[in-house]
């Protein structure tokens, strides 16, 4: 396949190990889809050219997160959801950080839903 050299032009890269964000990704989205009965779910990935970093974003409409979790969501067995350990979202976010990344998640405004964001830094 022959690309344009215009496709380029937007292409963020960072240093990762594939198999581990593959890891990250597909846990926050399959939370997003297991949270979510109706609506939508958006995955964004957006550069930062300040901070030399890349924002990736899973936004769903789904019940969003209960505010008993929201303090220790990132912790080991931190759930109250009927299926899984509780482990998803301790392992994406020491994924991350080894990665020199951030992870975090709120509640969205209009109170359907949530968004877990994620940070690598750009090469």
């Amino acid at each position: 396949m022959l690309y344009q050299r215009d496709e380029y032009d937007n292409l963020v890269l960072a240093q990762a190990d594939r198999g581990r964000l593959n890891q990250v990704i597909s846990n926050l989205i399959n939370n997003a889809i297991k949270f979510t009965k109706e609506g939508s779910i958006v995955v964004n990935a957006k550069k930062e050219e300040r901070e030399n970093k890349v924002i990736v974003s899973v936004k769903d409409t789904g019940i969003g997160i209960d505010p008993e979790i929201l303090p220790r969501l990132f912790q080991k067995f931190a759930s109250k959801s009927y299926q899984g350990t509780g482990l998803g979202l301790y392992i994406s976010k020491s994924i991350v950080e080894v990665h020199g990344g951030r992870m975090w998640a709120e509640n969205n405004a209009d109170g359907k839903g949530a968004v877990f964001y994620f940070t690598l830094p750009t090469i």
